[in-house]
């Protein structure tokens, strides 16, 4: 694979929880890895894993913004061009606070995968974790009628039937990033 974006830029892989946001970032990581192009990858739920959240910011958005902006600004110091986040933008706002923080032109990519098969990931996920199975067995549903009323992607990668790797390389001829 021939990676041809060479400016710098940013991919956000949006979707609901479940989809393989984070698996399909790390596969586009390694790819980009294999083919020379110096970039990082970035869970965005990391940044964000601090309690107690206020209650005028469950998902702490601002902390994670916070954090993106120091992160990806230590990133592209050390080299990288290219940054790949796995996350969730709801918003036009949020995604323009995104493309903030990572000082770069951002690009969103839409995972979207059979609901059936994002609670069979859930299921086995949280398998020990009833209450938590429980909880992103709402929000599966939930946030992706929001995501889908919201349409801030640039466009759309359905994975239902791709492995991670396969839905790797989709994403990456969508954006453009590979001749």
């Amino acid at each position: 694979m021939v990676i041809s974006a060479v400016e710098p830029c940013a991919l956000l892989l949006n979707g609901t929880v479940g989809v393989g946001k984070t698996t399909v970032a790390d596969a586009i990581g390694d790819l980009l890895e294999k083919a020379g192009v110096p970039g990082a990858v970035v869970d965005l739920d990391w940044l964000r894993r601090c309690w107690p959240s206020p209650e005028c910011d469950p998902f702490q958005l601002e902390l994670t913004l916070t954090n993106l902006s120091a992160v990806a600004r230590n990133f592209r110091d050390a080299g990288a061009i290219h940054l790949v986040l796995a996350g969730v933008v709801e918003t036009p706002e949020h995604r323009a606070a995104h493309a903030a923080a990572v000082g770069l032109p951002l690009q969103l990519c839409r995972l979207k995968v059979a609901l059936p098969l994002v609670r069979e990931r859930l299921t086995a996920r949280h398998n020990c974790d009833p209450e938590g199975l429980a909880w992103h067995l709402h929000r599966s549903g939930e946030l992706d009628t929001l995501l889908d009323i919201a349409d801030v992607d640039d466009f759309t990668v359905d994975s239902t039937h791709l492995d991670p790797a396969a839905t790797a390389a989709a994403v990456l001829r969508v954006a453009g990033w590979v001749q």
